[in-house]
């Protein structure tokens, strides 16, 4: 097996894994947000909620 094929068989898994955990990686997300959020003082507020929004949108639904 390759180095290609060992990754593509890794993301296939990673995708699995968190559409079987989506309510737990958007939780997460959320989380992560809020520590930059707490940590800037809330200066970059409108960019973190738009990095939040797009790491959800790539989160696979569950299947």
């Amino acid at each position: 097996m390759s180095f290609a094929d060992t990754l593509k068989g890794l993301f296939g898994k990673g995708k699995q894994i968190a559409s079987e955990n989506a309510e737990k990686v958007e939780g997460a997300v959320d989380k992560a947000g809020d520590f930059i959020d707490d940590k800037t003082g809330g200066k970059y507020k409108d960019t973190v909620d738009k990095v939040q929004d797009a790491a959800k949108k790539v989160i696979p639904p569950k299947e």
